[in-house]
């Protein structure tokens, strides 16, 4: 059994005054300004290469640690700090006799402060180098000093990155050059995480060269800002963290959002991007509880379609990309929309605010706004409206991690692209490719994205460039068509002339008679919300009789329907038959596919196998 060291004791202190600080750094960002105050502060600089350079170009008086110390870096700097005038400043316990007496023996002054960040090992493997190069960006002194620093916090303060430079001298300034035992322990369990991160790197990498799997996987978080609450709000404490040393994927410039909030985000976001990129066209989504209840892209509106959203034909034709795209998205359902959290590919201009300052939702995520946009924004909901601003340059990690019950689960993230050849390289339907048109192909593409980003089971039906029904979460495949195909239905019906006709009373609000068109549209009330109901129009509506809609349906025609994952039976292609379906995308793979297929044939559907599953959980 190892052998347990017992505790050394020195002196208690909550403040420490730094007389000495050691500083080594290859991230030279806010270092002059902070030895500048430390200097300010009669604080003695030690220093090695090129760290000490910048500090003399500055003007800032340094101390060489090799003049310091007495002895020369070399072994082409493999050895510059491992001495004992180094950590023995740095590990001696402040008013223990027998050390006190030894570093007077041995001629070692105390050091208080460590400024340090160690040699970019994860970014040197990330450009590609070479076995030996890689080898040599492994920092030795770095995490010898960090350790050492970090393990006497009781007396030194051990500083790791440029986001602490300023807490330090906050404290400093208010501690007469001290640091308080809290914050020293603060940056010690820190380091800790640094050093606990780093070596995992490095083991994680070393082992991946020999072809072998890791034998540990360190992901070490750094907490970004505390949340009200998780999902539910008795699910506390909640928060966000980033992976250390990397930044999150959005700016919060406006409000305070919440787990869910931030779930929506991120998988909207992606939504769009990824839309952008496959389509060429303005992209935007309409987001609740981690699933799209409507999806679009830039496409201009028929007269039928603006009467039913709203907008006057000479409106609609001078609405920006973007602005066009989001009122797409938000009428694929406008009812599952209300509250909800929209993204948009492109930077949001004043016509795009504008539709959001109407409706009513929790939040945007965008790659930037127009001054004008932003304090459009910024005004909604009484300034509580959540506005993110995505990261262009932010690219995540290749495997994504979940803890589930205490089990860690992780995989490749799905960064599959879909793209036009998703659709064109195996039409399995009569025709082949060339029954399909480029309008098609587009929302094949659209309804394809969408689904990637809904929780499975999942189908998703499109036309025009917009969802037009998303069926989320069912167990069994068909209940996810019928789910959907129902909010088909409801869309078509939406522009049916006695629903465009409907007569409300002045001062009915908008959702108010988004509600109560698709009530009317399904018209089984209650004789009690039939009375509510009727209260709202200035004249009380005649039926939309069964026979009325199911005329009107007869003209439904060219919708494509995209499935998460194969239809084991042609009973969805059998109700998708009744919604106007024209076209199928899907994976394939299963063995009733050339069942699947006659039945597409039969109903005269063209059906393209994309060849990739997009389960999503």
């Amino acid at each position: 059994m190892a052998h347990i060291l017992t505790a050394v004791s020195g002196t208690d202190a909550d403040i420490v005054p730094i007389t000495r600080a050691l500083i080594s750094v290859s991230d030279k960002a806010g270092i002059v300004e902070l030895c500048t105050y430390l200097n300010s502060k009669n604080v003695e600089l030690l220093s090695t290469g090129g760290t000490a350079k910048k500090l003399r170009d500055a003007g800032l008086p340094c101390i060489d640690v090799s003049d310091y110390t007495g002895s020369p870096e070399c072994l082409d700097g493999r050895v510059k700090t491992l001495h004992p005038k180094i950590h023995g400043g740095l590990l001696g316990v402040r008013g223990n006799p027998q050390h006190e007496k030894d570093m007077e023996a041995n001629g070692i002054g105390k050091i208080d402060m460590t400024i340090l960040n160690l040699y970019p090992f994860e970014a040197t493997v990330a450009k590609g180098a070479a076995f030996e190069q890689c080898i040599e960006n492994i920092d030795i002194g770095g995490p010898s000093m960090l350790r050492s620093t970090a393990k006497n916090h009781a007396f030194t303060t051990i500083v790791t990155s440029p986001d602490q430079y300023e807490e330090v001298k906050a404290c400093m300034e208010a501690n007469d050059g001290g640091t308080t035992l809290a914050l020293r322990k603060q940056c010690a369990a820190r380091a800790y995480s640094l050093s606990a991160a780093y070596d995992s790197a490095i083991a994680s990498w070393f082992t991946k060269e020999l072809g072998e799997e890791s034998p540990v996987v360190t992901r070490v978080y750094k907490p970004e800002f505390a949340l009200k609450y998780g999902c539910n709000p008795h699910q506390k404490p909640a928060s966000i963290s980033s992976l250390l040393n990397s930044n999150l994927p959005f700016t919060v410039l406006n409000g305070t959002p919440g787990y869910i909030n931030l779930l929506d985000a991120a998988n909207a976001w992606l939504l769009v991007k990824e839309l952008r990129t496959a389509t060429g066209l303005a992209a935007a989504s309409s987001f609740k509880h981690v699933s799209p209840a409507g999806a679009a892209v830039a496409v201009p509106l028929t007269d039928v379609e603006c009467a039913a959203y709203e907008v006057t034909p000479e409106a609609a034709a001078k609405l920006t990309p973007s602005a066009l795209a989001y009122l797409r998205a938000r009428n694929a359902d406008p009812m599952c929309s209300f509250g909800d959290y929209a993204a948009v590919s492109d930077v949001v201009d004043e016509d795009t605010a504008l539709i959001l300052k109407k409706e009513v939702s929790d939040g945007i995520v965008a790659p930037g706004y127009t001054p004008e946009a932003l304090a459009i924004l910024k005004s909604k909901k009484g300034g509580k409206f959540i506005v993110l601003e995505a990261k262009a340059d932010f690219v995540p990690d290749s495997v994504e991690y979940r803890e589930v019950y205490g089990m860690t689960f992780s995989q490749k993230r799905n960064d599959v692209v879909i793209t036009k050849e998703h659709m064109t390289k195996n039409v399995v339907t009569k025709g082949g490719v060339d029954a399909l048109s480029e309008g098609a192909i587009r929302d094949m593409i659209v309804a394809s994205i969408c689904v990637k980003y809904t929780q499975s089971n999942s189908v998703g039906f499109a036309k025009d460039g917009m969802m037009v029904g998303v069926g989320a979460g069912q167990q069994s495949r068909v209940d996810c068509v019928k789910l959907a195909g129902r909010k088909v239905k409801t869309w078509y019906l939406r522009q049916h002339p006695k629903v465009l006709a409907l007569d409300f009373k002045k001062g009915v609000k908008r959702q108010d008679r988004v509600n109560a068109r698709v009530r009317y549209i399904e018209g089984d009330f209650t004789e009690e919300e039939r009375t509510r109901w009727e209260a709202q129009f200035e004249t009380i509506p005649e039926p939309l009789t069964e026979a009325e809609k199911d005329e009107f349906m007869k003209k439904a025609t060219g919708v494509t329907i995209s499935s998460d994952a194969f239809f084991p039976f042609r009973d969805s292609i059998d109700h998708a038959s009744k919604i106007g379906v024209s076209f199928v995308a899907q994976p394939g793979g299963s063995v009733q596919d050339p069942q699947v297929t006659a039945c597409c044939d039969d109903y005269g559907m063209v059906m393209s196998f994309t060849n990739v599953r997009l389960f999503h959980h």
